[in-house]
């Protein structure tokens, strides 16, 4: 891994800090999951997702390309590629969505911190911050005035600072920017910031989760 490309952030994240992932990843970013889990390394992830060793992957475009090839022999189950990040693992699953199924996330959560972002083809997307087995904040990153969770206002206010659009301070013709907000919100809750490089760049240890 490469420390230049992947950092622990100094400062408040935004949209504008985000909005390469589009353009630069347009296979990934028109469905996927992608999950930050702390102090937890990528073997013991699988473990609590009883998953399967797969074979080590470099940069997104090889993920993208391995996750659509497993599914062919076998629909039923979901690549995952991971890589440290200091305390951190990231998770990327293309057109997954294992990181926001509570079911999973929350078991898998028990002692650490899970923030997770999730969108699907069909323009679907879901927010997930899980502490110790307990949802504290969940909502649709295209609709952030309807929360829930055990701390649904505890980051609020950086949620407005981030750039999420609540209905009182957006219109109809404004440009959707969930998705780069989504990332910013990670941010904001681990202190990762995610960037091209380490998305290119970074060899990530894979494996495969049986789908339920």
């Amino acid at each position: 891994m490469s420390v230049v490309s992947a950092r622990i952030s100094g400062r408040t994240a935004t949209t504008a800090d985000y909005t390469w992932f589009g353009d630069g990843f347009p296979e990934l970013a028109q469905a996927y999951c992608l999950t930050l889990v702390r102090d937890l390394a990528p073997a013991g992830i699988l473990r609590r997702l009883q998953g399967r060793e797969e074979p080590a992957l470099t940069g997104v475009e090889e993920i993208v390309e391995a996750a659509f090839e497993l599914l062919e022999p076998d629909p039923a189950r979901q690549l995952i590629a991971m890589a440290a990040i200091r305390d951190w693992t990231l998770l990327i699953e293309p057109n997954g969505y294992l990181g926001i199924d509570e079911e999973t996330a929350l078991p898998a959560s028990v002692g650490t911190r899970w923030v997770s972002h999730f969108v699907n083809v069909n323009g679907v997307s879901s927010f997930l911050w899980a502490e110790n087995g307990t949802k504290r904040l969940g909502f649709e990153p295209g609709v952030p005035d309807h929360r829930s969770g055990t701390t649904p206002d505890e980051h609020l206010e950086a949620m407005h600072r981030v750039g999420f659009q609540f209905w009182a301070e957006t219109s109809d013709t404004a440009e959707d920017l969930s998705g780069p907000a989504a990332f910013a919100l990670a941010e904001h809750l681990t202190g990762v910031r995610v960037t091209p490089e380490f998305l290119h760049g970074t060899t990530f240890v894979c494996g495969s989760v049986e789908i339920r």
